[in-house]
This record gives structure tokens, sequence and C-alpha cells, in this order.
């Protein structure tokens, strides 16, 4: 693992969370007294992170192309410790696109191409998030998944059942022996030094996940410490499946 590496954040705005509604929509009452409503990325239920007059960190990008100027960024909780997390799931591919590019995580090995959203699978109607080109060949499948739910110190995912992510799991099974298939668990907090299966949301996507690492699917939960400017990679949590 490379030290000190970190993932720089726009400038971001603090606040409380007023409301979350309509899924993508959140009121939030600016620390200078406005009120705004922010995109909310996280479309799922965002268990245990979301909490009305909660701290939470916006940015802002007054684009004409946009229908509301800022987005919901970061969420405090309170857990174990004041924890900040990340509740833009559209920001961990970006930062694993860094993290690869960096060759960060060691456990990884090495490669010589990155490639995104390249179609797989039996239809090619899937895309999996990342194809690297390792030294020995042999393709190596990565698919990120954004983990906010907490236990504790214990990482959990999923917060709700996912046909998509059962889906992944069974097509990424599929890949093996001739390639490497790897699940990239993003722990999106920097408190969790455990990862499991949230078998209490889904107990079929555990029991696939399950089986799915005694048929050789790699699972890498990597942990990442979020502030109100940047994000830092601390490793891996310890795998309790």
């Amino acid at each position: 693992m490379k030290e000190n590496w970190s993932y720089a954040l726009p400038m971001l705005y603090p606040g409380k969370l007023l409301k979350r509604y309509k899924r993508f929509l959140a009121d939030i009452e600016l620390d200078s007294g406005e009120v705004i409503t922010a995109h909310c990325p996280n479309t799922g239920p965002m268990t245990g992170v979301c909490h009305v007059d909660g701290r939470v960190m916006v940015s802002h990008n007054p684009s004409p192309k946009r229908k509301l100027a800022y987005t919901w960024e970061l969420t405090e909780v309170h857990d174990t410790v004041p924890t900040w997390v990340g509740t833009n799931t559209a920001l961990p591919n970006r930062v694993v696109k860094s993290v690869l590019a960096a060759n960060v995580i060691s456990e990884l090995g090495a490669y010589s191409e990155i490639r995104p959203e390249v179609k797989y699978g039996k239809e090619g109607k899937s895309r999996i998030d990342f194809l690297l080109k390792g030294e020995d060949g042999r393709p190596i499948y990565v698919e990120v998944k954004n983990t906010t739910w907490a236990d504790g110190t214990l990482a959990l995912f999923p917060d709700t059942v996912t046909t998509r992510g059962q889906k992944h799991l069974q097509e990424l099974t599929a890949l093996l022996p001739d390639a490497r298939a790897i699940m990239l668990y993003f722990i999106n907090r920097g408190d969790c030094i455990t990862f499991a299966p949230g078998d209490k949301a889904d107990p079929v996507y555990g029991t696939l996940l399950r089986k799915a690492i005694a048929q050789g699917l790699e699972v890498l939960p990597c942990r990442f410490e979020v502030t109100p400017t940047e994000i830092r990679y601390l490793g891996l949590a310890a795998l309790v499946a």
C-alpha cells in the first residue's frame, strides 16, 4: 500500500439535514442560514447515515445544465466516534479509478491496462466497473460496491435487497477460473475495521457471496477515511464472512 495516498474533494459547504424525500432530494440548512434543496445521489435507504438535523456537507456547482446546483456529499455519524461518511454514490468509482492508476492496492498485483465500464457476461449486457490486464496476461474484473452501513466498527453490504448485486456476483463467478474476479467494497467511512455481508438486509446476497468466495472470488473490503477536504485510503478491512 502506498502511504499517504489521498483524493482531493472540491470545496464543500456545511449545514444540517432538514429532510430527505423523493429519493433524489434533500432540504438542507447551510450554516449561513440559507435553506437549499440538494441532489441526493444515493437512492437507497441510507441505513444509519440519514439523520434529520444531522451535520452534512454539500458541493456547489451552478451549471446551467443542472437542475440543482448543490449535491449532498457527506454526512456525519456518531456510531463510535464522530465520523464523516460519503453519500455521493458517483464518487467511489472516480476514487477507485485514481487508486488503480496509482497502483495503491498491492493485493491486486501488477497490471498494465485499466479499462472502465467494459461489457461482459453471457449476453454482453452487463458492464464491469474496471477491467485490468494482469501481468500474467489474465484479465482482472473489478466490481465496486459503495458501502456505508455499519454495526459499530463492522461495515456491511448491502443495506437493502439488491437483485442487481446478486446478479453481479453470479456473473463474476462465471468468469472463474479463466480470469480473476474481484469484488471491491468501497467502505466510505473511516471507523470500520471489519467487513461482512449484510445478511439481515439481503440474506440471498450473503449466501451468494460466500458461495462465490468458495469458488475463487476475491473480496477486497477497502477502507477509506472521509473528511471535508479529502478521501484517504487506509488499507483493507478484515473479512468476517
